[in-house]
């Protein structure tokens, strides 16, 4: 069975674990709604000015 300084370890390495888990959860939907939001932010302008040019 664990010791105490195992079991203090063992729920150290859970929780950087864990931390790290949600940490790169958090950052790669950051990423996809930024790049998103900049694509749709794009195509807004190049409509815009495509519009613009026509008239």
């Amino acid at each position: 069975m664990f010791t105490f300084q195992q079991y203090l370890g063992f729920l150290m390495f859970l929780t950087i674990f864990t931390m790290g888990f949600w940490l790169m959860i958090f950052l790669v939907h950051f990423v996809f709604y930024w790049l998103t939001g900049a694509s749709i932010e794009l195509w807004k302008e190049r409509r815009a000015a495509k519009r613009a040019a026509e008239q």
